[in-house]
C-alpha cells in the first residue's frame, strides 16, 4: 500500500497536477473571501468567524476532488498498465486504499494554508482573539471528513469508465448528490424531512461545523467512505476475474 501512496504522489507532483489542485483551491477560496464582494467575503460580514469559507469550500471541492481522483483507475484502464497492477503482491483493498490515501493527501496539503485564514480572524478580530474555535476546529474535522467521502466517490467512478471526462462528470454528480440532493429531497416530503436530510453529507458537515464531533457524524462520514471503497474493489475484483 506504501508503494503504491508514494507512486500517487509522484505523479501528482511530478506534473502540474498535484500544484494546480493546490494553486485552483486556495485561489479561489482567497478571491470569493477576501477580494470579490458578495456573501462570502469574510470582511463584509462583520464577525470574526470563518463561516464563509467552510460554506464555500465545499463546492469548490465538489469540482476539484473528482478532477484529481477521475485518473486514478480510468487512466491505467486506458494505458492497459490496470492489468499489471492488479498481479503485483498487493490486495486490491491495498491498491484501493494507497490511491485513495494519495487523493486525500494531497486535498490536505492545499486545506493546510488555510489554517492561515483562522490567524487573520483572529487578529481582525475586536477584541483580538475573539474567534470561536471550538466551531473552527469541529469546521475542519467535518471538511477532512467530508474529502474523504468525496474522494470515496472519486476512487470509486474511476473505475466506470477508461474516459476521464466520463468519470470526472459522474463523480461531480454524486458529490453534489450526497452534498446537497438529500437536503433537496427533504423539502420535497417534509413529512420525512429530518430523516432524508440526515442521509446527506450537509446535514452531518453542519452538525461538525457546530463544534460537537457527534458520532453519529462521524460513523456517518466513514459509512460512505467505506462504502464507497468497497464498491470500487467490487469492481477491480470484476475486472480481474
Amino acid at each position: 500500500m506504501k508503494s503504491i501512496l508514494l507512486r500517487e504522489i509522484k505523479s501528482f507532483f511530478g506534473s502540474p497536477i498535484g500544484y494546480l489542485v493546490i494553486a485552483v483551491f486556495l485561489i479561489s477560496n482567497g478571491l470569493f473571501l477576501w477580494v470579490f464582494e458578495g456573501e462570502y467575503n469574510i470582511l463584509n460580514t462583520g464577525f470574526a468567524d470563518l463561516t464563509p469559507f467552510f460554506t464555500l469550500a465545499p463546492w469548490i471541492l465538489i469540482f476539484l476532488i473528482p478532477a484529481v481522483t477521475m485518473r486514478s483507475f480510468s487512466d491505467e484502464k486506458k494505458q492497459g498498465t490496470l492489468e499489471l497492477l492488479l498481479t503485483k503482491p498487493l490486495s486490491i483493498w491495498e491498491i484501493v486504499t494507497g490511491k485513495f490515501l494519495g487523493a486525500l493527501l494531497l486535498i490536505v496539503m492545499a486545506i493546510i494554508p488555510t489554517f492561515i485564514y483562522v490567524i487573520v480572524i483572529s487578529r481582525l478580530g475586536m477584541p483580538e482573539g475573539n474567534i470561536d474555535m471550538g466551531s473552527t476546529i469541529g469546521s475542519y474535522f467535518g471538511l477532512l471528513f467530508l474529502i474523504a467521502g468525496y474522494s470515496a466517490i472519486g476512487i470509486f467512478t474511476s473505475t466506470l469508465s477508461e474516459n476521464q471526462i466520463v468519470a470526472f462528470i459522474i463523480a461531480v454528480f454524486l458529490c453534489f448528490f450526497f452534498y446537497f440532493g438529500f437536503e433537496g429531497l427533504s423539502a420535497i416530503v417534509p413529512i420525512l424531512s429530518s430523516f432524508i436530510s440526515s442521509l446527506g453529507m450537509q446535514d452531518h458537515f453542519k452538525s461538525m461545523s457546530r463544534g460537537v464531533l457527534d458520532t453519529r457524524d462521524i460513523i456517518y462520514f466513514l459509512s460512505v467512505t467505506v462504502f464507497f471503497l468497497s464498491l470500487t474493489v467490487y469492481n477491480l475484483k470484476s475486472f480481474k476475474s
